[in-house]
């Protein structure tokens, strides 16, 4: 489950686990005050693997390169 991130007006902030259909909350759990739900700035997105884009880190340097090596019998 995602966590996300909220601002108190009296507490600060703090974060709470919630399923994505979960409401937002509408006041603090500890003060009871208004809160307000922050967007995160570290989402921690990793792309693994050749073909997200053109220009990705490839270990041959090129993409869509095919072996040129050929053996004659």
């Amino acid at each position: 489950m995602p966590i996300y991130e909220y601002k108190c007006t009296d507490c600060g902030r703090f974060e709470v686990e919630q399923s994505i259909k979960d409401e937002p909350l509408g006041s603090c759990p500890k003060c009871g005050e208004k809160v307000q739900r922050l967007i995160s700035r570290n989402v921690n997105i990793i792309f693994k693997g050749p073909g997200f884009y053109i220009n990705d880190s490839r270990s041959n340097g090129s993409a869509g390169s095919q072996d040129t090596s050929s053996s004659e019998v």
